[in-house]
Parts: C-alpha cells; structure tokens; sequence
C-alpha cells in the first residue's frame, strides 16, 4: 500500500485518555471518528470497499474492544507487545472459532492502522518500526492457534502463559 503524505490530524494525546465514563463515551466518538478517516485513507490508497471495510471493521475490533475496553490504553500510545499479545492470545480466546485467516485480516489492518497512525504524525517512526515487526511473527501466532484448538485438561495456564503480556506504567 503506497503511503500518502496527510496532513496531521488535529487530536491532542491526552483526548485518548480514560479514567470515567464521561471520557469513555468521548474516548468512543474520537475513535469513530478516527476509524472513519482510516477507512477513507484505506479507499485512498486503491483498496476496494469491500476489502476497505474488511480492515476498517477489524480495527474497530482491536481499537474500540481491544485496546479502549480490554486494555483500557490511550491508542495514541502504543505499548510493546500489545499486538503481539492481541495476536497469540486475546484474538484466539476471544473468538469462537479463530482462525489463521481471520487473524491475517487482522495482521494486515494493524500494518495499515499504524502506517496511517504514523502518516497523520500520531505515532513515531520507531514506534511504527517496532509494531509493524509485531505483526510479522505469522508462524508464532499460527502455532499458538493450534495449540489453543488442541488444549486438554488443565493446559490453559501453560498455553496462557506462553504469550504473558508485560504490564507497563
């Protein structure tokens, strides 16, 4: 996907800041609204509409559930490993079937998420750098599908264990 030069967008960081419910219903908008954007510069970027909304849709997913509610992360500020726990954990217990296909979808939406994020001068080019590597470890997320399918008995906390993810200040 060629990357378009955007002007900034006009979010100040703290915005994305949650501690009451007033901020959540606003944390809530300022995330459709940015949602919206990335599905526009999706369009932009010769995407189809279909293919656009499937990302859109799989951002929704990892921004609003993932990050906002799970998380309860200011999604200007991105953590190490976030995805990487996202991907070989939070997305497969959190699925009724999951799947390296689906998962895939969503791989490619953080990789387009983040190139969006960094060409509307949100995030840094490191940051971008370390994310986009998140995304990459493919044969990781795939074994720790199949070994999820395959838990017996009391394996969970082993399989859990696997793929911790840090708690950062």
């Amino acid at each position: 996907m060629p990357e378009q030069q955007l002007p900034p967008i006009d979010y100040e960081y703290d915005e994305f800041d949650c501690e009451t419910l007033e901020d959540e219903v606003r944390v809530d908008r300022l995330c459709r609204q940015l949602l919206q954007q990335f599905y526009d510069y999706l369009l932009n970027s010769g995407l189809t509409d279909q293919r656009a909304s499937e990302l859109a849709y799989a951002m929704d997913y990892y921004v609003r559930d993932y990050q906002v509610d799970f998380l309860q992360q200011n999604i200007l500020r991105p953590q190490p490993e976030q995805i990487r726990y996202f991907a070989g954990n939070w997305y497969i217990t959190h699925s009724l079937e999951p799947t390296l296909e689906v998962l895939d979808c969503h791989l490619e939406g953080l990789r387009a998420w983040y190139t969006f994020l960094h060409t509307r001068h949100l995030i840094a080019a490191d940051e971008l750098a370390e994310l986009l590597q998140e995304t990459t470890q493919r044969v990781f997320y795939r074994d720790r599908i199949e070994r999820f399918l395959a838990l017996a008995g009391d394996g969970y906390e082993a399989w859990d264990r696997a793929c911790q993810r840090e708690e950062t200040v």
